[in-house]
């Protein structure tokens, strides 16, 4: 950052400090950086976080792992993004409207997923 070089970890602290920068380790577990193609995921990666004078700034050093963009969304995000009704939908409506999943499931699809809409249809 300022180019110590060979300066005394210490000392380099006690000038950030004086220059009103305050520097926190973060205990990330998992950091991602979505681009427009892929993911860049850091896993055990060591986050700094740099305040100076109100604006943060924050430092990530590790080894990311690249995957397609949605590779490590779960299964009930990939299913709305499909464009099929979600398990958790099902269910609310099965159980507001007192009637099985597959007459649920049919009255979600006949109302394109609209929760409140399948169960009027149904009561």
């Amino acid at each position: 950052m300022f180019g110590g070089g060979g300066m005394n970890p210490r000392k380099m602290k006690q000038m950030m400090k004086q220059m009103g920068i305050d520097v926190t380790e973060l205990d990330a577990e998992e950091v991602v950086i979505k681009t427009a193609d892929e993911e860049l995921v850091f896993s055990d990666a060591q986050v700094t976080r740099m305040d100076a004078q109100g604006q943060e700034t924050y430092q990530i050093v590790g080894e990311p792992e690249t995957r397609e963009l949605g590779a490590g969304d779960d299964d009930a995000e990939s299913d709305e993004a499909d464009g099929a009704i979600p398990e958790s939908d099902i269910e609310i409506v099965a159980q507001r409207a007192g009637v099985s999943k597959d007459d649920a499931r049919k009255a979600l699809e006949a109302e394109d997923g609209d929760l409140a809409a399948a169960i009027a249809r149904l009561e």
